[in-house]
């Protein structure tokens, strides 16, 4: 970005770009400056948060150009952004592809555009496109941490760690999420000791992620550390006590660790906020089963049965302990 005394001096710009060689299409091939007034506009809307006015504008500015050569392509990527922020992520990826062809090298926008087809679960097509940015700039930390979190979406772990270390790397005090998704790579291997290691990592940078705090005990549960497992749940849930899954990970802390009475006192107090919750239901049937309570046992693994979706894993369950329960 030019100083603005830099680019109110027209005449060392013109003299400049003869020094260069000529250049019709302004210095370092954008734009000629009087249309720059249009971006900076579109810009500042983006900015104000204006997003429909910003992609009037930048569409007016983008298209005037009958010569493709001359669309340049931080304006096709503002306008890319302005139709994310308008939830018309159709739109978003059109544009990002239109300009592709004309910037096909452009690593910003390949980013854009990768970044979108994994937020939007396609996860193959940006592979393809973190792929072409890691060509042109190998050492892109934002190309590297995206084609790691791709390859973690699809279960190949080990590719995603690979990626991660070379992250890493290049980037040794990375924010935590980054550590705390490569944490997760090891544990959803039952790499327990791994995981554990680095979603500590993660928690000494930021100790106010509930997330983190559930990684940290599915670790410890792995590693069968209960009651470490179980004070980090009881962390989480200080910082998040309104999540359900985190309610669910309580009971079953509890629960695991044997402490059947404990475990049913949790799984009532839920079901007093959430009655028909079929997971709930199961886990107060699976506390009750141990304290030789049948018949309230049976009957609310009956509920979870009926309330819960058929084909859902509480249903299947709850479906099969009935008839192993007589």
């Amino acid at each position: 970005m030019h100083s603005p005394i830099f680019l109110k001096n027209k005449l060392f710009l013109c003299a400049l770009c003869l020094l260069l060689g000529g250049c019709s299409t302004g210095f370092l091939g954008l734009a000629p400056a009087g249309d720059k007034k249009e971006y900076v506009h579109a810009r500042t809307l983006y900015n104000e948060q204006k997003y429909q006015e910003a992609v009037a504008e930048l569409t007016g500015y983008i298209y005037k150009a009958g010569n493709v050569k001359r669309r340049e392509a931080r304006a096709y990527r503002l306008l890319g952004r302005s139709y994310e922020q308008l939830g018309q992520l159709n739109k978003a990826l059109e544009v990002y592809l239109e300009a592709l062809e004309f910037h096909p090298k452009n690593v910003p926008l390949l980013l854009a555009a990768a970044q979108l087809y994994q937020r939007t679960g396609l996860f193959e097509q940006s592979q393809k496109l973190y792929e072409r940015a890691l060509v042109q700039e190998p050492d892109n930390l934002e190309a590297l941490s995206g084609q790691a979190e791709n390859y973690r979406a699809i279960g190949f772990y080990f590719k995603a760690r690979a990626y991660y270390d070379q992250f890493f790397a290049l980037n040794p005090a990375a924010a935590p999420q980054y550590r705390a998704r490569y944490a997760s790579t090891f544990l959803n291997q039952n790499k327990f000791e791994e995981a554990y290691v680095h979603i500590t990592m993660a928690l000494t940078e930021d100790a106010k992620q509930p997330d983190y705090w559930l990684l940290s005990a599915q670790a410890a549960f792995g590693l069968g550390r209960l009651d470490e497992a179980q004070a980090a749940i009881d962390t989480a849930l200080l910082l998040a006590p309104d999540r359900l899954d985190l309610q669910f990970y309580e009971i079953m802390g509890a629960y695991q660790a044997g402490h059947y009475q404990s475990s049913l006192q949790k799984a009532q107090a839920f079901l007093k906020k959430h009655p028909q919750e079929p997971l709930g239901l199961l886990l107060a049937a699976l506390s009750e089963q141990q304290l030789g309570y049948y018949a309230r046992a049976r009957k609310h693994l009956q509920q979870a049965a009926q309330t819960a979706d058929p084909k859902s894993f509480v249903s299947r369950v709850a479906t099969q302990l009935l008839t192993e329960w007589k």
